[in-house]
């Protein structure tokens, strides 16, 4: 999950496994696979950003796990 800003300021979780497609409209508008959208302020590079950043610190704490359940 990752925190992304609604234009009103509003922080929200998004699950970014279920998102679809992004667009630039000059904000970014999230879509997601049920066809819901989010229009957000982070810029499209921040929401890749963000997911990059999740996708590691998950694979992190798997390895961590694979490591003491090696042991």
């Amino acid at each position: 999950m990752i925190v992304l800003t609604k234009r009103n300021h509003e922080k929200f979780l998004v699950n970014h496994l279920q998102i679809e497609y992004i667009e630039t409209i000059p904000e970014s508008k999230i879509v997601m696979m049920n066809h819901d959208f989010y229009l957000v302020r982070e810029s499209v590079d921040e929401i890749i950003d963000r997911i990059a950043k999740y996708n590691a610190k998950v694979m992190d704490v798997h390895r961590q796990i694979t490591v003491v359940d090696n042991r």
